[in-house]
């Protein structure tokens, strides 16, 4: 394993510059402090252009007010950002720690890439195990739901049930978290009910198969191939984390105000079933069934665009070519005979689409194309989604654990009727 950055291909954003104003507030002091700093080797500076004032090297400032116990750096206008060490995305390329994620994904098990993401430490062969006190608890509180529930309800309320049978859930010591992690997430499989016969647990004693070789018989009754696993298993490594996605970021705030582990996986997954998020590739799903039923894509999305409906599985706002998690995935998919026919009618809705717009496949089309030609339930893609994207959300605690709590903390813009405001008129009934 290599780290790949610096390939050709990738371009490093550019330090961004503070103004002195801008330094002073993330630092929380005067101007006038930051030309102390300055005096005392603290910080560096260069002239702004046009030689009025000077700047300042973002990441430095930073750095200075974590030293300093100062405030937060503060985000730029209109967003929510902060340093995080996990996830690098740019030029239509992403990187866990650094590493190309595709290469680490193509090469490697879920539970490998996983532990890469929370240690920086590769571990081949390590495997998952679920207690057998919290999955009991998660199967009898998934088998108590409603049979019309969906795989994120049942998910949703696993992670509940396996939170109340771990009395430590509340040590958020480094350790505690990575070994309650390592037991949740084959938990949240195992919790599931299962499509087929073969369950895919061991039985024997012997150390228990990879995950997604556990996961198959969750979404699908076919027989599981070696192909098809490998693709499965790699889409779980794919989609471990990428950035500071809307469930990710609500994982952050709750990690914040030092929720366990538990509650944080929980925060991620109530925002996954948005369908803007986890659930966008069922819809990607129902759109290459039909796809396939009427023998191409044209009638498909003419009826998208009339409709004034987007054509599912296409575009991503990071990337400006095809996502590459996407483009991962179809090289192995293509690779399968099965597959075939539902890789086609992808490559079909995205040549039609062209015609009206230039948008690239994204890993919502591609998590389409594997459930579909695997005889997956629709929702199978948000079931892959979420059980992969714990242990991103886990990894993101780790890393808010050790900052200043509740410091993600946004102040409103009040909008409504100016004070004082006369007391309200009692409606009569």
């Amino acid at each position: 394993m290599t780290d790949q950055s610096g390939e050709a291909g990738f371009t490093e954003p550019p330090p961004q510059r503070l103004t002195t104003r801008e330094t002073a507030e993330r630092l929380g002091v005067k101007p006038e402090t930051v030309y102390a700093y300055v005096s005392r080797g603290q910080l560096s500076s260069n002239r702004a252009p046009g030689g009025r004032g000077s700047t300042f090297d973002a990441g430095e400032v930073d750095a200075l007010a974590r030293r300093t116990g100062r405030r937060e750096p503060a985000a730029p206008a209109g967003a929510l950002s902060f340093p995080t060490g996990i996830t690098l995305i740019g030029g239509d390329r992403y990187f866990f720690r650094g590493v190309d994620a595709t290469e680490l994904a193509r090469r490697h098990a879920y539970e490998e890439v996983a532990e890469w993401l929370w240690t920086g430490e590769l571990r081949p062969g390590v495997r998952f195990t679920a207690p057998a006190e919290a999955l009991a608890s998660a199967r009898r509180a998934v088998g108590a739901l409603p049979s019309h529930c969906g795989a994120t309800d049942r998910l949703r309320v696993a992670v509940v049930a396996a939170a109340t049978a771990d009395p430590l859930r509340f040590d958020l010591s480094r350790e505690a978290v990575l070994g309650g992690a390592r037991s949740l997430i084959p938990t949240l499989v195992a919790a599931l009910p299962t499509a087929t016969e073969d369950d895919g647990e061991s039985t024997d004693g012997a150390a228990p198969p990879r995950l997604a070789r556990q996961l198959w018989p969750k979404l699908t009754g076919r027989p599981a191939d070696e192909a098809s696993l490998a693709v499965l298993d790699t889409a779980l490594g794919l989609l471990i984390d990428h950035d500071l996605a809307a469930s990710t970021l609500a994982a952050r705030v709750a990690a914040s105000a030092r929720a366990h582990p538990y509650a944080v996986v929980s925060a991620g997954l109530g925002v996954l079933e948005g369908p803007l998020h986890g659930a966008a590739s069922g819809l990607a799903h129902r759109m290459l069934t039909e796809v396939l039923e009427r023998g191409g894509a044209a009638p498909v999305v003419a009826d998208h665009l009339r409709t004034g409906r987007r054509v599912p599985g296409l575009g991503h706002r990071l990337y400006t070519g095809e996502d590459p998690r996407a483009r991962t995935l179809f090289e192995l998919l293509a690779e399968i005979p099965h597959a075939a026919p539902a890789l086609a009618a992808a490559r079909d809705v995205v040549a039609t689409t062209a015609r009206h717009t230039p948008l690239h496949a994204n890993v919502d089309l591609a998590l389409a194309v594997l459930s579909v030609s695997s005889g997956m339930a629709v929702e199978a893609g948000e079931t892959v989604f979420a059980i992969a994207r714990t242990a991103g959300w886990i990894a993101h605690a780790l890393e808010e654990y050790g900052e200043r709590p509740l410091r993600m903390r946004p102040s409103g813009q009040y909008t409504g009727p100016q004070p004082p405001q006369p007391l309200p008129t009692v409606v009569s009934q």
